[in-house]
Formats: C-alpha cells, sequence, structure tokens
C-alpha cells in the first residue's frame, strides 16, 4: 500500500494509517516533490507532471501493482496515476480529495496559490478550514502547523499552484477507472466536500463513498480509528460493497 499526502504535509501524516497497516501489508509512505525529504520538480509543474513523477517512483521501487490512498493533493496525483497507469493500480483510496470546484471555490484556491509567491506559506488559513475547535484535533492541529511551518517555500509553491488548477484534469477520467475505489472525506471539509465524493463515485464504476461525520479535512488524523476501519475495508473488496 503506498500512501502520497497533501500540500504542505509530509509523509508522517500518514502515521496512524502506517502503524495499523503494517501489520497486514508492505506499507511505503512518500513524500511527494518538494515535501520532506523528496526534491523538487521544476516550477510551473501541473497534476500531470507530478504523476509522471509518481510513475518514476513506481519503476524506482520496482512495484508493478500496489494500492494507492491519496490524500487532497495526493488524492489528484492517485486518481491521475489510476487513469494514466491502471494496470498499476489494485485499489484507489481517494481522501478529501477535489473534483470541480464552484467558481467561487476555484477564484479562492487560485488567489491563495497567486498570494504564495509574495506572502509565503499561509499556516493560519489551512488550520482554520481544516480543524473544528473540538478537543480531539488539537494534536491534529499542532503536528499539521509544525508541517507547514517547516515546509520548503518553493516545493510548497509548486505544488499547490498544481493543487489549485488540478480539479479538472482528470475529472472526465472516473468512467474508465475499473478498480475499486474509495472516496472518503469529512462532513465539515468545506473544500473537499460531500458532493464532490458523491460526484466522483457515482461516475466511477467501482466507486463508493464514505463519509466521516464531525470531521474536515484531516479525517485520517483527527478520526484514526474510522479512517482505518474504512480503509481496511476498502482493502478487502474486489468491487463495491453493497
Amino acid at each position: 500500500m503506498i500512501l502520497i499526502h497533501g500540500v504542505g504535509m509530509r509523509l508522517e501524516a500518514w502515521a496512524p494509517q502506517i502503524a495499523a497497516f503494517a501489520k497486514t501489508h508492505r506499507v511505503i509512505a512518500v513524500d511527494m516533490p518538494g515535501h520532506g525529504g523528496s526534491e523538487k520538480i521544476p516550477a510551473g509543474s501541473t497534476v500531470t507532471d507530478f504523476v509522471a513523477w509518481f510513475g518514476r517512483f513506481l519503476d524506482d521501487m520496482r512495484i508493478a501493482r500496489a494500492n494507492i490512498a491519496g490524500h487532497s493533493m495526493g488524492a489528484l496525483i492517485s486518481g491521475g496515476a489510476a487513469a494514466s497507469f491502471a494496470d498499476r493500480i489494485i485499489r484507489l483510496a481517494y481522501l478529501n480529495g477535489v473534483y470541480r470546484r464552484d467558481p467561487a471555490a476555484k477564484a479562492a484556491v487560485l488567489a491563495r496559490a497567486a498570494a504564495i509567491r509574495t506572502s509565503g506559506v499561509d499556516t493560519k488559513g489551512p488550520l482554520l478550514r481544516w480543524f473544528g475547535d473540538d478537543p480531539q484535533s488539537q494534536r491534529a492541529r499542532e503536528l499539521t502547523r509544525a508541517w507547514l511551518e517547516g515546509v520548503d517555500p518553493e516545493g510548497y509553491a509548486i505544488a499547490y499552484t498544481a493543487f489549485a488548477s488540478g480539479d479538472e484534469t482528470y475529472a472526465d477520467c472516473w468512467p474508465s477507472v475499473t478498480c475499486p475505489a474509495l472516496f472518503l472525506t469529512g462532513s465539515g471539509d468545506p473544500n473537499s466536500t460531500r458532493e464532490m465524493a458523491e460526484q466522483m463515485a457515482s461516475r466511477t464504476p467501482n466507486g463508493w463513498v464514505r463519509i466521516v461525520d464531525g470531521h474536515r479535512h484531516m479525517v485520517n488524523l483527527t478520526a484514526p480509528e474510522t479512517v482505518n476501519a474504512l480503509m481496511a475495508e476498502w482493502l478487502t473488496c474486489r468491487e463495491k460493497p453493497v
């Protein structure tokens, strides 16, 4: 099982899933380009370029086929991989991923991307969007703050710009994705919404939706037991659950 994190994060963001699934699977969490220990890819790179990077990663690791789970930007990459080299993807888990943002959401994310070059990495906005005020989210919030504060600004800018403009890159490909595909998000996620997950699943022959009630964007950290249970179900499925 390969895990791909979102913009501004690093492979440690998957810690609860690594701990759970390493007992039953070979688990590989990878730092996205320009994050953690991974080198940047060129400025101006698109989601397609990040998908190509992931294909090279599979080649370098000599992985013929794998279960792929991606969160946020990692979801876009994993979805692009399922569309581009389907024979290498056993199952796909698309966590808190975006799909065809409405005009207001698209304008907002493009504005945030444009502001990075002049204002740097925004550490406050994501925390407000991604977390509620509940005590159980406090630890995840502080970890996320530290990762955002430590991210390479240029690597972040490259990835976020690709993320901001990438919600439609593979949007028409879902009917051709035939592997078991889980679309999971939090009920309170304002940007990767329930409606997006439902729309993608309805277009994917073997896709289904799971919503984590009461949580927002970082559900794998704020509701790890629930997410792990849903991912465990996903790992046993040859077709979508009834």
